[in-house]
């Protein structure tokens, strides 16, 4: 769908024409904002004698005024000119933005007429969308007793980010998301610089300037859509929506509130960043901000330079949660990366395990190091489960996983094992202390515990099938499933929150669901991730996510990975009888070889 963009210039002595810009919708509805001299980027058509699809070339025109029109929105009232640098202005340093203008060419300036206009923008637009939304959607009327919803048990969030650039907001929205996802509950992180890239290409520092007031009614328009996305997100069955931005004043901290809780009867909830280490802070804009999309292709030391400027644009008007002046709002401050954790007014399990989870988090370089025990006897006859030993070629990779291990120098590593033989034999020859945790016990197969996958299906067909269509849910009869896993391991992933080294010497069930947790995989993907025997998976935290790196040690095992099927309820040939046999037959043969 496309969108269109009237405008007119003034180019020498040709007559003035009028261009109709053809800016791409956004998929997820977004407003396209595209100011000044970002309308080069796009391709546009001229309405004249010869009418024909051009580039827009900045260095061919003069000023240009622009209107945006809205869909289903009352008209912004924004309109402005965009030239270059203002050349009399020689006591500021010189600006690679261009200066916004008034359609009369005054500069515009006031910081806080720019500040109250801006959250007048956002309120007035909110209520034109809620308005709308509402109307469109009456069969739902008893959602609009805000009121009551606010005090349900299950109401839906929204997590508030708070705090200057380079703290680490993101990186704490992400975990959040990866971390409640996992536990299954439905989040999603909604980035306000994703929309503000979205809106406009104008990224130096002076974007970000407080008397920038036409740039504030971009980053207004921003942050009305982004909220407007939060709640149709809601509304449409998420449970927990992250607003990952700055607000730093008490005023638009407010403004969330009154359009969360007071308009939608969400609950809210505020996550702020405090950071005064500078080590931190400049190890924050040098391996996260400037490697992000605004500083691309740029030099790394004048990023460093641009984003600093950013950070004091803000730290101008940045005022700090304050239990005093905003009792009212429910928040955590996290100061230093968790050197101290401040907590007002939490309310419900979901506030209660947020606060927990982000207490124990860190952010120092550490390594964990994912492995299956070695092949098991049980591995070989197709058996799942049980207690079995060790077999030939599961005690040789436990020899060579510790000569692995001791190779790799890893300071103050701790061995994680379950209670189960296997991994307590594979972990034998670690030397590292080692802690043994029941919560590592693999998945428990109730009364299917060391059959094959053919005799499961023989004596309870339908539970295999069952398995096939929905395996993260289905629990084996008075056994377990991979939620009730996930549920068991939440202990073991607070933990490893706050470690430092740390090796697990775990089971395929147990291992997919730590994975996904460190992968951030769906509850569908959850159950099929590949953990093959005699391999160590190395897990490196990095900004945003983890490096994956899978380190086979050269020892052959039998392959116990069951795909997804495509038919539910079928078995595949190699966990049939006569292959399982003949495959361990062979393998016993080649050991006493």
């Amino acid at each position: 769908m496309e969108r269109q963009l009237s405008t007119s210039f003034h180019g020498g002595s040709e007559e003035d024409r009028q261009l109709v810009i053809l800016l791409p919708r956004h998929p997820l509805g977004h407003r396209m904002i595209h100011p000044g001299r970002a309308l080069n980027e796009f391709e546009c058509a001229v309405d004249g004698a010869n009418t024909h699809q051009s580039h827009f070339q900045q260095s061919s025109i003069g000023d240009v005024c622009w209107k945006l029109q809205q869909d289903s929105r009352p008209e912004s009232p924004v309109r402005c000119s965009v030239t270059g640098n203002d050349s009399s202005s020689s006591s500021q340093e010189p600006s690679t933005e261009p200066v916004l203008k008034n359609v009369d060419g005054d500069a515009l300036h006031g910081n806080v007429r720019g500040n109250k206009d801006e959250l007048a923008k956002i309120r007035e637009g909110f209520d034109a969308w809620l308005a709308a939304f509402r109307k469109s959607r009456p069969h739902r009327d008893v959602i609009w007793r805000v009121g009551e919803r606010a005090n349900y048990v299950n109401t839906p969030h929204v997590i508030a980010m708070c705090g200057l650039p380079a703290r680490g907001k993101t990186y704490i929205a992400k975990k959040l998301s990866r971390y409640l996802n996992w536990i299954g509950i439905n989040t999603k992180v909604f980035n306000l610089g994703e929309y503000r890239r979205m809106a406009t290409p104008l990224k130096s520092h002076h974007f970000f300037k407080q008397e920038n007031v036409e740039a504030m009614s971009v980053r207004a328009q921003c942050a009305l859509d982004a909220l407007e996305d939060v709640c149709k997100w809601l509304e449409a069955g998420g449970e927990v929506g992250v607003f990952d931005a700055t607000n730093t004043t008490f005023e638009r901290r407010q403004l969330i509130r009154e359009i969360i809780v007071d308009k939608m009867g969400y609950k809210l909830f505020f996550v702020e960043s405090v950071c005064d280490d500078p080590a931190i802070i400049e190890s924050n804009i040098r391996q996260v901000k400037i490697t992000s999309p605004d500083y691309a292709n740029m030099d790394k030391e004048a990023a460093v330079e641009d984003f600093l400027q950013r950070i004091d644009h803000y730290h101008d008007q940045y005022q700090t949660l304050d239990e005093v002046e905003e009792d009212c709002l429910s928040f955590m401050k996290i100061f230093n990366t968790g050197e101290k954790v401040l907590v007002h007014k939490h309310e419900g399990h979901i506030q209660s395990r947020i606060v927990y989870y982000l207490m124990n988090i860190h952010i120092t370089p550490r390594t964990i190091y994912l492995t299956r025990h070695g092949e098991s006897e049980n591995n070989l006859r197709g058996h799942i489960g049980g207690d079995s030993d060790l077999s030939p070629r599961g005690r040789q990779y436990a020899a060579e996983l510790g000569r692995f291990i001791e190779n790799q120098k890893i300071p103050h590593l701790r061995v994680w094992t379950s209670w189960m033989k296997r991994t307590i034999q594979t972990a034998r020859n670690i030397d590292a202390p080692q802690e043994r945790w029941r919560a590592l016990n693999e998945l428990d197969a109730g009364i299917c515990e060391e059959l094959t996958y053919e005799e499961i299906l023989q004596k309870y067909p339908e539970d295999f099938k069952a398995r096939d269509t929905d395996k993260f849910h289905y629990r084996y009869p008075r056994g377990e499933s991979y939620e009730d896993l996930v549920a068991r391991l939440e202990p073991v992933i607070m933990e490893l929150e706050r470690q430092e080294n740390v090796i697990v010497v775990g089971h395929q069930a147990v291992l997919r669901c730590l994975l996904a947790y460190f992968l951030d995989k769906s509850a569908d993907e959850l159950p099929y991730i590949h953990v093959p025997l005699h391999t160590v998976i190395k897990l490196t935290p990095v900004a945003y996510g983890c490096k994956v790196e899978m380190i086979p040690i050269g020892i052959e095992a039998v392959d116990t990975h069951r795909p997804k099927p495509q038919v539910p309820g079928h078995l595949e040939e190699k966990f049939r009888r006569p292959n399982v046999i003949q495959s361990a037959d062979a393998i016993a043969q080649r050991s006493t070889d």
